[in-house]
């Protein structure tokens, strides 16, 4: 277990404070060489602690209890050996403005320093969720700190956990803006 427990915990409870998700979803994981920590399926945001998280291997069988993504947890960190961290919310205000399937473009300074092409929209048929996920969401992380996958939520990438949070809540922070610019009038 260890640090690395902590601070996965840590950052899966700044997620549900800075409301990016709810009591129940989401997720995260942190890579510890040949293997990974990550959150347990149905976790508690509020509750969550260190020894419920779930170490699993990079590859073969899932561990009992991890995360439903674990395979998408997996594919990032095999197709981005930079990953060391990823995290998933479910930001209500990216999400809302993503449903179109259209990429996310910032409006803001800080949204366009650090999404200056944009941000993916992944569309998977929710039927096909989990068995379309790790690929097209791997393959879009492999050289995107961030993706949204519409309708469903926002997945980011780091070689740390504080900086995969620093990418979820800045998309999040862009979407807001832009929702508050579109709400008043003053983007069209």
């Amino acid at each position: 277990m260890g640090n690395k427990t902590f601070e996965l915990v840590k950052y899966y409870h700044l997620l549900r404070e800075r409301d990016i998700n709810d009591s129940h979803s989401g997720n995260g994981s942190v890579r510890d060489g040949d293997s990974l920590w990550i959150t347990p399926t149905g976790a508690c945001a509020d509750t969550l602690q260190p020894w419920q998280i779930v170490r699993c291997a990079l590859e073969g069988a899932a561990a009992a209890g991890a995360s439903s993504d674990l395979a998408l947890h997996r594919q990032v960190y095999l197709r981005n050996p930079r990953a060391r961290a990823v995290l998933h919310g479910h930001a209500v205000h990216a999400i809302a403005l993503t449903m179109d399937g259209n990429p996310f473009e910032p409006v803001d300074l800080e949204g366009d320093l650090y999404f200056t092409h944009g941000v993916s929209v992944i569309d998977i048929p929710y039927e096909n969720y989990f068995s379309a996920s790790p690929a097209l969401v791997g393959e879009a992380l492999a050289s995107h700190p961030a993706v949204i996958v519409r309708g469903h939520g926002l997945y980011a990438w780091g070689e740390n956990l504080n900086q995969a949070y620093k990418w979820l809540c800045s998309l999040e922070l862009a979407a807001r803006i832009k929702y508050l610019a579109l709400r008043s009038g003053t983007l069209d």
